[in-house]
C-alpha cells in the first residue's frame, strides 16, 4: 500500500474507457479477462486494444521517469543557500551553510545540494545533471492523490483524462511497439503509463524473479495449448509470455555473472541496477518508470541528518549507480525526477514541513546540457510566496518535459501537443536543456 493517503499507486491506471479494438468495443469483462491472463504470464501488458507488437525501426533516445511520491522538500534538495530568508524560515531543518559541518554542497554560488546528494556532484561537474527550480503543476491542490493524478495524466485540473502522458509519448514514437518498449518497475501499472499502448510491468526487488505458477511445465503447457489461436486474447497471452521470457533471461544472465560477489543490497540501487542492465541488453526499451515513496515529511524531517537525508542518500546512490551501470547507453538516456508538489517554506512545529506548491525537477543524462539551474527563481520573500507560504511555480512542469520530448525524442510540436494537450506555450523556455 502506498503510504500516501493510504492508496495503492496506479490503482486508477487500469480504468480505461472508450477504447475500441479494430473489430469491436472491448467489454469490461473481456478486458479484465485479458489482464488476468497477462498477469498469469508474469509480465502485465495492460492495454485495452493494442495487443500486437510490431517490428521497430532504428531506435535512439530513451526516457526514464522517477516519481518521488509524497512531495519531496525541494528547498532542502537544491538549497538557495545564498538567500537569508531560507535560513530565517527553517531554524532547525535548514541545511548548514557552506564550509560548515553537514553544510550544503555548492553548485553555482547561489544554490547548493543537500550533503546526502554528494554522489550526484560528479554528474553536475561533468555537465550531465541539471535542475529546474520553482517548477510544478498549475493546479493548486494540496491533495497527494489529485496532484499525482494530474502530474501523471499531464492535464492539471482535469480529472476525466483516461490515460497517462508517458503512454501518450509511446503513441508518438515511430515504428512498431514491441512488448518491452515501455517498462514499469513496481507492483502495479502506474497512472502515467496507463493507456492504449502495451506496457511491461515488472515487480521490484526479489519479486522480479520469483517463480510463478505458470513457470511450472505442466501449467505452462496447458495454457499454451489453450491460448494457441490467432484471436486477440491468445496473441496478448503469447506477447506477455514472450516479454517475461526475454526479461527473465536478461536478469538471470546478470545474476549468473555476479555469482562471485555478494548479492546487491535491496532497495532503489538494486532496482536501478537491474533496470540499467535490462536497458543495456534490450535496446527496444524506450521508456521506463520507477516510483519511490516516503517523502511526506510532516514530522522530524531533519537537516543534514535524519529522515529526509536517509531517503536522499538512497536516491543518490541509486541514480549515480544507474548512470555508471548504463555504460555507453547513458549517452542516449534522459532521466527525469519529479514529485507532485513541494513543501512549505517555513518549517512547522513538529520539525517538518507541510504540503506546498513549487518544487525542483531533476534532469539527468548524457544528452543533458547540465551544470545549470533552469527556470526563473521567484525568491523566498513573503510577498513572492504562493499564498504567502509556498515557493511559487514559475515553470509549468510540462514545459521542460515538452522541450525534452522535442529535442531528445524528436517529437514535433504537434506531437508534443498531443502528449500535453492544453500545455502553455513554451515562450522563452530554453530548449537547449538538451544538447544539439
Amino acid at each position: 500500500m502506498n503510504p500516501i493517503d493510504g492508496k495503492l499507486p496506479g490503482t486508477r491506471s487500469n480504468r480505461v474507457s472508450g477504447a475500441r479494438t479494430s473489430e469491436s468495443r472491448v467489454s469490461r469483462r473481456e478486458f479484465m479477462h485479458r489482464a488476468a491472463i497477462l498477469s498469469a504470464a508474469g509480465v502485465v501488458l495492460l492495454s485495452p486494444h493494442a495487443w500486437a507488437a510490431g517490428a521497430g525501426g532504428d531506435r535512439t533516445g530513451r526516457l526514464v521517469v522517477v516519481f518521488l511520491r509524497g512531495a519531496v522538500d525541494g528547498l532542502n534538495v537544491v538549497v538557495p543557500h545564498a538567500e537569508p530568508a531560507y535560513y530565517d524560515a527553517r531554524p532547525t531543518i535548514a541545511i548548514g551553510r557552506l564550509n560548515s559541518e553537514g553544510g550544503v554542497r555548492d553548485l553555482d554560488g547561489f544554490f547548493g545540494l543537500h550533503p546526502a546528494l554528494a554522489p550526484m556532484l560528479p554528474l553536475w561537474n561533468e555537465g550531465t545533471l541539471a535542475f529546474v527550480h520553482a517548477c510544478g503543476s498549475s493546479d493548486p491542490t494540496r491533495s497527494h492523490f489529485d496532484a499525482q493524478d494530474y502530474m501523471e495524466s499531464g492535464t492539471p485540473g482535469i480529472k476525466s483524462t483516461h490515460d497517462g502522458w508517458l503512454n501518450r509519448v509511446l503513441a508518438q514514437l515511430p515504428g512498431g511497439h514491441p512488448p518491452t518498449e515501455a517498462l514499469s518497475l513496481g507492483p502495479t501499472l502506474p497512472r502515467i503509463l496507463s493507456g492504449k499502448l502495451p506496457v511491461a510491468n515488472l515487480p521490484l526487488g526479489r519479486a522480479a524473479t520469483r517463480p510463478l505458477p505458470l513457470d511450472r511445465p505442466m501449467v505452462e503447457t496447458a495454457f499454451d495449448r489453450l491460448y494457441g489461436g490467432a484471436d486477440s486474447l491468445s496473441v496478448a497471452y503469447r506477447e506477455g509470455r514472450a516479454a517475461r521470457a526475454k526479461l527473465m533471461t536478461d536478469l538471470q544472465r546478470d545474476m549468473t555473472e555476479a555469482d562471485a560477489g555478494a548479492p546487491s543490497p535491496q532497495g532503489f540501487s538494486d532496482d536501478t541496477d537491474r533496470l540499467a542492465h535490462l536497458i543495456r541488453r534490450d535496446p527496444s526499451i524506450r521508456v521506463a518508470f520507477l516510483a519511490l515513496g516516503g517523502w511526506d515529511t510532516h514530522v522530524s524531517q531533519g537537516a543534514a541528518q535524519g529522515q529526509l537525508a536517509a531517503h536522499l542518500a538512497q536516491l543518490a546512490a541509486g541514480l549515480s549507480g544507474f548512470a555508471k551501470a548504463l555504460g555507453p547507453e547513458y549517452q542516449d538516456t534522459v532521466v527525469l525526477v519529479i514529485s507532485e508538489f513541494g513543501r512549505t517554506v517555513r518549517e512547522n512545529g513538529n520539525g517538518g514541513t507541510d504540503h506546498g506548491h513549487g518544487n525542483v525537477m531533476w534532469v539527468m543524462g548524457g544528452p543533458v546540457r547540465g551544470g545549470k539551474i533552469y527556470g526563473r527563481w521567484p525568491g523566498l520573500a513573503t510577498s513572492a510566496l504562493y499564498q504567502e507560504r509556498d515557493l511559487a511555480v514559475t515553470t509549468d512542469f510540462r514545459e521542460p518535459i515538452g522541450a525534452i520530448l522535442g529535442s531528445h525524442l524528436a517529437l514535433s510540436d504537434a506531437q508534443v501537443a498531443r502528449v500535453f494537450p492544453g500545455k502553455p506555450a513554451a515562450g522563452s523556455w530554453p530548449d537547449t536543456i538538451i544538447r544539439s
